[in-house]
């Protein structure tokens, strides 16, 4: 018993504090989960507040095995009441799943390494049914959206080749910013063309290129003449900068979507959500939808099912079952003739 607890004890006075496992979780997310160094510096900074809040709180010398759920519920209330962003608002309850996922993660990272902690699934995730709205576009908006674009010079002719390889693909605009030349081999001939591509949790899949979009992407490509390996690049006059970042990206959909007179809160990822809706709505099966949109789960991709049920409602409706029976067409036959005398006598 003593020998047991002994053990035990010298193995408590080993571990760090929490903070100090930082670098040893992101190796974690790199080497055992096979998340890419972006996904690592966001699991980071949504870190971050969690270890500046233990020091505001006296606690920077806190142990994994100090965790605990009074802890955690201590740290919620800080980010909703207290963490507040640059213009004062309040963190939504959407912005605040991102800083207690990354701690969930955390604890996991803790769990895996046999670390005694807190469970992870002890850190409940706050639900807003507004957070969880979907923007997309109709397929009117989208051709107002495309159209936008002054294709007279290169810019604008890289602009239109991105809104279209946007709603054609469904990619999501990190995978569209890591696109490089020489994966989109186009030929003279070339109507179509699919690609793969390694997305979110190094997942490959395979997307695909309308004619719209390698249209497009073929007077784009015309007019490049510098050797930047990036697909999508930044112009200074003719100069090249190199590749295009996010936040360049959502400038450029931003500003079409302006001209285009469509709402202010369309972004990147509407076009993503206005692919996977206009498959749905034309009837696509939607673990087909899950393929095209690279999603791990189905109950990720099911969140646009809600959105699709008024339109297939209304094509059941339409297309679908027999026709009305024999004493169903009888009894419209005697409602009709019952309406029709009812006028007659009223005309009288």
């Amino acid at each position: 018993m003593y020998l047991k607890r002994h053990k035990f004890m010298s193995f408590q006075e080993k571990m760090k504090p929490v903070s100090q496992y930082l670098n040893d979780f992101l190796d974690w997310l790199e080497i055992e989960r096979g998340l890419s160094s972006q996904t690592q510096e966001n699991y980071a900074r949504f870190l971050k507040p969690f270890f500046e809040w233990l020091k505001i709180k006296n606690l920077e010398n806190l142990k994994p095995q100090e965790i605990t759920p009074q802890l955690i519920s201590e740290y919620r209330i800080f980010l909703s009441r207290q963490y507040l962003t640059k213009n004062k608002k309040n963190l939504k309850k959407s912005t605040q799943n991102y800083y207690l996922i990354a701690l969930r993660q955390f604890l996991k990272f803790f769990s895996e390494k046999e670390i005694p902690s807190l469970s992870p699934e002890k850190v409940k995730l706050p639900k807003d049914e507004k957070d969880k709205k979907i923007n997309f576009l109709t397929l009117d908006q989208i051709e107002k959206l495309l159209e936008a674009p002054d294709t007279s010079n290169i810019i604008g002719k890289r602009d239109r080749a991105i809104l279209e390889v946007f709603f054609s693909t469904g990619m999501r605009v990190g995978e569209i910013v890591n696109l490089d030349r020489n994966q989109i081999k186009i030929g003279p001939n070339t109507k179509t063309l699919e690609i793969s591509i390694i997305g979110k949790g190094q997942r490959q899949r395979t997307v695909y290129f309308s004619e719209r979009a390698i249209f497009w992407l073929k007077e784009y490509l015309k007019e490049r003449r510098d050797k930047e390996k990036a697909l999508f690049v930044a112009f200074k006059g003719k100069k090249v900068l190199g590749r295009l970042s996010k936040r360049s990206f959502e400038r450029i959909v931003k500003k079409y979507a302006y001209l285009a007179g469509l709402p202010s809160n369309v972004v990147c990822h509407t076009l993503r959500h206005s692919f996977a809706t206009d498959l749905l709505q034309k009837g696509v099966d939607l673990r087909i939808v899950q393929e095209f949109l690279g999603h791990k789960n189905i109950s990720t991709t099911q969140i646009y099912t809600h959105l699709t049920k008024p339109y297939l409602r209304k094509i059941h409706e339409q297309f679908h079952g027999l026709k009305k029976n024999l004493h169903q067409q009888n009894i419209d036959l005697k409602e009709k003739k019952e309406n029709e005398n009812h006028k007659d006598k009223q005309a009288f």
